[in-house]
């Protein structure tokens, strides 16, 4: 009792001398509609919170990317962003290529991404993953 007491005397004063920096941790996300995601970036940006990419984060929890600032975002050596084309589905369940979505959210992408994404073909209906060292040189990695 007395160790939990003492950790928790311990906690209160780190908290107390240095400032609580917030985080948001994506640690695996196969995407999804575009809607609520564009919904919790859009709230994250005006949070002010960090967002600390520690794994997949794919299709349409790339868009963290334009909404969230530059300086805010960080990738550890897990993080694997994915990136395709925009496609809905019809009526009857069919996928089919949404060209003009998909023109709107590269440009909304930041320059070093743009450029990534562009290198490899654009975005069409194949997944692109940036990791590694190319995911590094364009993100600061997070301490």
């Amino acid at each position: 009792m007395a160790l939990i007491k003492a950790i928790v005397v311990a906690a209160a004063l780190c908290a107390a001398v240095s400032p609580v920096r917030a985080e948001v941790r994506i640690l695996a996300s196969p995407g999804g509609q575009v809607g609520p995601f564009l919904d919790l970036f859009e709230r994250l940006r005006a949070s002010g919170e960090r967002v600390v990419i520690d794994g997949p984060c794919l299709s349409a929890c790339t868009l963290v990317l334009s909404t969230v600032p530059n300086e805010r975002i960080c990738v550890t050596r897990r993080a694997v962003l994915g990136f395709h084309g925009a496609r809905s589905i019809d009526r009857r369940g069919r996928m089919y290529a949404e060209p003009e979505a998909s023109q709107a959210v590269l440009e909304a992408y930041p320059e070093p991404v743009r450029k990534w994404i562009s290198r490899r073909g654009g975005l069409t209906s194949r997944m692109l993953l940036l990791r590694g060292r190319e995911l590094a040189a364009i993100y600061p990695s997070c301490r």
